[in-house]
């Protein structure tokens, strides 16, 4: 514990919550007495106490602030290291599966079509479903593209391992399915034509395998940056709740009181505060 006294002289009076002490001085044969008035101690305008609202309030809104506003700079300093790590990795791995993104597309692109899945899908409908009449669905448009409704309409009849819709293309939904069932497969150029026999179970084509780590790459990538996000509202929210119990540490660290001493010289009146501050190591 160590106590600090300061003590300042001013002139004029002070009105305050007070208690009254007497004491004799002698010096050189001239006697004077001194009064002191005592403030409370608790007293807001005197005590440099600490809000831990505003602190809480400060470091949800920027992770250490409200440790730099209750003084303890160390824990600040270590808030904020967190807040700048996170957002940095955050910022890095969300455009690493931007980029990553762009390049599984750019293959499927490249690599995958739908006329050839639509071509092999009717040509082995009455294989995959004996019911299924595959002249019933017009799969494709008079200028040889997609109907992609119809197409739809015939994965829905044949079942068995068709278990899925193909999704609009451009969609995420689309580049997912493609590297992802093996309904697909047949739709990459590695895998042949409509002529190509193909059973569910077999094996799958370099270019899905492929393509399917690719894909997997940037949702790893997605995945970093999601983490990295909840680092941060988590910081938030801890640095937050620090800061509360850092400033209520801090106001119970300190004590403080005033006194406003009067001295008589003969006839004459001096008037001085004296402040006692008090901290707690």
């Amino acid at each position: 514990m160590k106590k600090i006294l300061l003590i300042f002289f001013i002139a004029g009076a002070v009105a305050a919550q007070s208690k009254l002490t007497g004491k004799l001085y002698l010096d050189s044969g001239i006697s004077f007495r001194e009064t002191s008035v005592e403030f409370n101690g608790d007293d807001s305008s005197v005590q440099n106490k600490k809000a831990p609202f505003t602190a809480a309030l400060l470091s949800f809104a920027v992770p250490g602030a409200g440790q730099f506003y209750s003084e303890s700079y160390l824990k600040s300093a270590l808030f904020v290291a967190v807040e700048a790590a996170a957002i940095t990795v955050g910022l890095i791995y969300d455009k690493k599966g931007d980029d990553q993104t762009v390049k599984f597309q750019n293959f499927a692109d490249e690599h995958w079509d739908v006329a050839r899945y639509a071509r092999w899908t009717i040509a082995h409908a009455k294989e995959i479903n004996s019911s299924i009449d595959p002249s019933n669905f017009f799969v494709f448009n008079s200028d040889g593209t997609v109907n992609w409704r119809e197409l739809n309409k015939l994965e829905n009849a044949l079942g068995g391992y068709y278990s899925h819709r193909l999704a609009p293309y451009g969609d995420q939904q689309y580049y997912e399915m493609i590297g992802k069932y093996p309904q697909f497969n047949v739709g990459w150029d590695d895998f042949g034509d409509e002529n190509t026999p193909y059973k569910y179970g077999d094996p799958l084509t370099e270019n899905f395998i492929f393509y399917s780590k690719e894909r997997g790459k940037a949702n790893d990538f997605y995945n970093v940056a999601y983490k990295a996000v909840l680092v941060i509202f988590t910081n938030h929210i801890i640095s937050a709740i620090d800061a509360a119990l850092t400033a209520r540490s801090f106001n119970k660290s300190i004590k403080v009181n005033a006194e406003l001493n009067k001295i008589n010289v003969g006839y004459r009146t001096f008037y001085y505060p004296q402040l006692n501050l008090q901290y707690n190591f």
